[in-house]
């Protein structure tokens, strides 16, 4: 029997053609979007008018107060307590492969597709998934993608794995797809223009609280209205006149302090993460050595990670690494496999 897929479409370029190319492959496809945010999120006239174009069916599913509840709110909450949360891993956990993924399974599909650049590598009968990355590794994803469970890996479809970003277009094009020359995305989907600033002072008006700007010595050098405005290894919109750089190097919300340094004072040789998980083994009970993304458009570092109390990972990094923020993620990657990852705790 034919199997029967749902794709998440946003009406952008990736998820259009991993619904033509499942519909190419033979499945039964059927497009989904989602409605998250008004206005400023999926374009639903235009994954509406890629699945005219492909013949297939298309739904909408008003997800706006899962969204709210779960995703808009943490990043305020992340934010007003002094650390840089990563929505977009939050959104994947949570909306997609929670919320979206058993309205799939309720609704009878056999399988969740997305546009996702990574790909789910079965070993055999018996043994578990593995997530790995996109063959694209300027494209790559799975940094989003760490907190999938085995269960939800064995209904999913991610088409792109294997593909190139340039591939993607010219087959699109080559299909005529309404949405073949979309440009990319915005980071951050309910964030217009990208001003995250912008965002926080309209919807939580209670981060302008003003504080002193300190050096790693404690000199005063200025004041803020908000810590919820600096992120650590943030060096410009400071306001402050040096003779060299300075870059944000620690946020203490509880002093409503920023502390700024040089670039050598970033430098950190370990870190702690929490709310880890693992996708090929269930804990970490010894320490074993990985590759660890402390950001996204990070490079991997080599480091070791160990079970810490409190179900906190340790992370030791094998050289100094600056740029470990609280409250973004960190990613361990054997080769191109992902082993998991959790949040810097600090």
């Amino acid at each position: 029997m034919t199997q029967r897929v749902l794709v998440a479409m946003s009406g952008g370029i990736d998820s259009s053609y991993a619904a033509a190319l499942l519909q190419q492959q033979g499945y039964r496809v059927e497009g989904v979007t989602m409605k998250l945010s008004p206005g400023i999120c999926c374009d639903i006239a235009s994954a509406q008018s890629v699945c005219s174009h492909l013949g297939i069916p298309h739904r909408v599913i008003d997800l706006q107060q899962e969204f709210e509840q779960n995703v808009i709110r943490n990043f305020i909450d992340e934010y007003r307590a002094g650390r840089t949360p990563n929505p977009c891993v939050r959104c994947n956990d949570i909306i997609k492969f929670q919320v979206l993924l058993t309205h799939a399974r309720e609704s009878g599909y056999d399988l969740l597709a997305t546009g996702h650049y990574a790909r789910i590598v079965q070993s055999g009968a018996g043994a578990r998934s593995e997530l790995r990355t996109g063959r694209d590794l300027d494209k790559d994803q799975s940094y989003f993608l760490y907190r999938l469970t085995q269960d939800q890996l064995g209904n999913l479809l991610f088409p792109l794995g294997e593909m190139r970003k340039t591939d993607v277009r010219r087959c699109a094009r080559l299909l005529s797809l309404p949405a073949a020359e979309r440009p990319e995305s915005q980071e951050i989907c309910f964030v217009p223009d990208n001003d995250y600033r912008a965002f926080l002072k309209a919807h939580a008006p209670d981060v302008l609280r003003q504080g002193e700007i300190v050096m790693t010595d404690g000199t005063v050098v200025g004041r803020h209205e908000g810590v919820s405005f600096y992120t650590v290894g943030q060096r410009r919109g400071l306001g402050i006149s040096a003779r060299g750089r300075l870059y944000v190097v620690r946020i203490e919300p509880h002093r409503d302090r920023v502390v700024l340094g040089l670039r050598k004072d970033l430098e950190r040789d370990h870190c702690r993460v929490t709310d880890v998980r693992f996708l090929p083994f269930d804990r970490l009970d010894a320490p074993l050595t990985v590759d660890v993304k402390v950001r996204y458009r990070s490079r991997p570092v080599r480091a070791t990670i160990s079970p810490a109390v409190h179900g906190l990972v340790e992370v030791s990094f094998e050289q100094p690494v600056d740029g470990v923020t609280p409250g973004q993620a960190a990613v361990f990657y054997d080769r191109d496999m992902v082993v998991g990852g959790g949040t810097i705790e600090g």
